[in-house]
């Protein structure tokens, strides 16, 4: 595992973040229509399951402090936060 590999985790898990609550959450209480949060959600909570994993793997490779990790924690239940996350990373990523 790798920083790239954490970037694009992270990003499919922004992603379905987004799609959760812009698409899938109107869509049930608006529409009345629950699948898609099944769905949905239930893909957001496997990315978000990797994310972390990955994100402890990188940390640990890296040897990155433990407040790089809770940035990662804390980035992962915001809705734009992998995004600010993502680019943190990239700077990282060039250095």
């Amino acid at each position: 595992m790798n920083i790239k590999s954490l970037r694009v985790v992270g990003f499919l898990e922004g992603i379905s973040f987004l799609l959760l609550l812009l698409i899938a959450m109107p869509m049930k209480y608006i529409w009345d229509n629950p699948i898609m949060v099944k769905y949905v959600g239930m893909g957001h909570g496997i990315l978000f399951i990797a994310f972390l994993a990955v994100l402890f793997v990188v940390c640990e490779k890296q040897k990155w402090s433990i407040k790089m990790f809770i940035f990662g924690l804390i980035a992962s239940i915001l809705p734009f936060g992998p995004f600010v996350f993502d680019h943190k990373l990239k700077k990282l990523e060039q250095n």
